[in-house]
């Protein structure tokens, strides 16, 4: 195994890449953006909406930003019967740039006419399909996300009408290692994605059969990267800090990193790796009064866009990933789970920030979490 580049720091002291070999990446390009820092949000079905993006905005240290999946099919159904857009593009028209929509079907030509809806009227910076997806409504039930590891040929038909279609806005891949661990076709993937003209591929490490059991596999990811010639490599799984994301972006020799779960219970941990990869100290935790703010400012913007039971149920699911592992967590999860009344939650949150002030602990497992 390579040896670490970081150790976790005392706290108050400065963390800095020791390998001078292989010095931290500023910025990758994808296509025709430059993305700096190279840290991307992952998409996350039920968590990275609008309200989640902004906030992530807010505490910056993010290079790009992504929404959660949109399905073609369902896309084109609500316009053609209800002249209606899905829920989770909204917002996308007015937020700041850079910012990606995800993707995903089987069929080249649904997400070509809606990759091209979405440069035409939302103006994306970029379009990322969704081969990673290992949800088995998703597998199973309609063969898509995953599923589609299994056929690099149609994998490579997709991407190329999406290109076509809307070049040259970039247009990225998420995938995962393989659909099982007989069927590791993640180089093969990748190298197809780059000849169809793909910008970049984001690697989670895990196979679709593992979904989100294990440990992510940053060496096969590090042998995807190896297989392409012209386009980055993102790695995915298992960042649990600002160290890990550095210490994976360099050992790895990759051009980037995602994080998706940590992003959830510590949305700084962009910032903070944004600031190691400068050389930098990272900046302090949020106090507990300046999370709360955080936590006060996207339950408003939630209901805002869903209306308050709605909003409830999305901030009460956040809510639950935003305080595991800090002490106590279990109660706060079982009372808000039986509160209604924002302001009820509210104070409930409140109480519990300013009580426990301690660090998150972040070196617990999240085999039960859902992953990035």
């Amino acid at each position: 195994m390579p040896t670490p580049l970081m150790s976790q720091p005392a706290e108050g002291t400065a963390i800095r890449p020791t390998c001078e070999t292989n010095p931290a990446i500023l910025a990758v390009r994808i296509g025709p953006l430059e993305i700096s820092p190279p840290l991307f949000q992952a998409p996350m079905a039920g968590y990275s909406n609008y309200a989640f993006r902004q906030l992530l905005r807010r505490l910056g240290g993010v290079g790009l930003l992504c929404t959660e999946m949109v399905s073609a099919r369902g896309f084109l159904e609500l316009d053609r019967r209800y002249g209606k857009l899905p829920e989770r593009l909204w917002g996308v028209r007015e937020e700041p740039r850079p910012v990606a929509v995800q993707i995903w079907d089987n069929d080249p030509d649904k997400l070509a006419q809606v990759a091209e809806r979405l440069v035409e009227d939302f103006h994306v910076s970029a379009l990322d399909i969704n081969f990673g997806c290992p949800a088995e409504q998703i597998t199973k039930g309609v063969a898509c996300g995953a599923y589609l590891l299994k056929d690099p040929e149609l994998v490579g038909k997709i991407v190329s009408r999406v290109v076509r279609t809307v070049s040259p806005v970039p247009v990225t891949a998420k995938m995962r290692l393989g659909y099982t661990d007989h069927q590791l076709t993640a180089c093969e993937v990748a190298r197809v994605v780059e000849q169809a003209g793909g910008s970049a591929v984001f690697v989670h490490g895990r196979t679709a059969q593992q979904k989100y059991r294990g440990t992510a596999n940053w060496e096969r990811i590090a042998e995807v990267k190896a297989a392409v010639q012209r386009i980055p490599v993102i790695g995915n799984g298992d960042i649990r800090s600002a160290v890990d994301a550095v210490n994976n972006l360099q050992r790895y020799r990759l051009d980037g990193v995602m994080i998706g779960r940590a992003a959830l219970s510590r949305p700084w941990i962009f910032r903070e790796a944004s600031a190691l990869l400068a050389g930098k100290t990272p900046p302090p935790e949020p106090t507990p009064e300046e999370q709360f703010d955080l936590i006060r400012e996207q339950y408003e913007v939630l209901i805002g866009q869903f209306g308050i039971p709605k909003a409830t149920i999305l901030m009460k699911q956040f809510l639950c990933r935003f305080i595991a592992f800090r002490p106590g967590s279990k109660h706060l999860r079982v009372n808000i789970l039986h509160l209604s009344e924002p302001h009820e939650i509210l104070e409930a949150v409140r109480r519990f920030l300013l009580a426990t002030k301690s660090p998150i602990n972040v070196s617990h497992s999240f085999a039960s979490t859902r992953p990035d």
